[in-house]
């Protein structure tokens, strides 16, 4: 498959795109400043240069793709205006585009919390209220066969392959970048993760089990 990560040079995309490259897929990564596109080609991948934040389509990036997903993040030093310019509406132009390109299949990184942005307090309300909306454009497009993937807290522990997945929200754990970046490479080949919300921490069960079941 060819698969497009849009914030391709953050710490999630790169070790997705890693795997990949590994497992024989093109794997594009959509980033902003060139001098990123050697750590790309470090992992076997594909820079493409574009801005997610001030292009006004995307089209072009996802043109010949099987698969889109949004891995993209303002940062935690970024301010309310840039949570809804990156967070929001970069998934939704990445959505409108991989419409526009016929690609049905999208890929979300969201956030735990999301269903309840009151939840996280002033200062995480903004980015919250960001992947609320975002998430709520992306699942009520019929055109796309979407998952929404809301990590717990991020650590850079090894991966262990092993997590909890679960439909219920409102869990609060911790999970290993890398075993995000694996469930979503395993979500690109499991049907059953299609049309599904799932939070995501470490855990005792293994990623593809844990997928099948959702």
């Amino acid at each position: 498959m060819d698969i497009l990560v849009a914030g391709g040079h953050g710490q999630i995309a790169l070790r997705l795109l890693q795997l990949l490259a590994a497992e024989g897929h093109t794997a594009r990564g959509l980033i902003r400043k060139p001098d990123q596109a050697a750590d790309l080609q470090a992992v076997g991948a594909v820079p493409v240069i574009g801005d997610l934040e001030n292009d006004q389509t995307l089209s072009p990036y996802v043109k010949g793709a099987d698969a889109v997903v949004f891995a993209a993040g303002a940062g935690p030093g970024s301010g309310p205006a840039r949570k809804r310019t990156v967070d929001l509406g970069g998934a939704v132009k990445l959505a409108d585009a991989a419409v526009d390109q016929g690609v049905r299949r999208y890929l979300m990184v969201s956030s735990i919390g999301a269903q309840d942005p009151a939840s996280g307090g002033e200062s995480m309300r903004p980015y919250l209220e960001a992947k609320a909306e975002a998430d709520a454009y992306v699942t009520a497009r019929a055109d796309l066969d979407w998952t929404i993937v809301r990590p717990g807290g991020l650590t850079d522990e090894p991966g262990t392959g092993l997590i909890t997945a679960s439909r219920e929200l409102g869990g609060r754990a911790s999970v290993p970048r890398a075993d995000v970046a694996a469930v979503l490479a395993a979500c690109l080949t499991t049907p059953s993760t299609v049309g599904v919300i799932f939070e995501l921490f470490g855990g005792t069960t293994p990623i593809d089990e844990a997928l099948r079941s959702l």
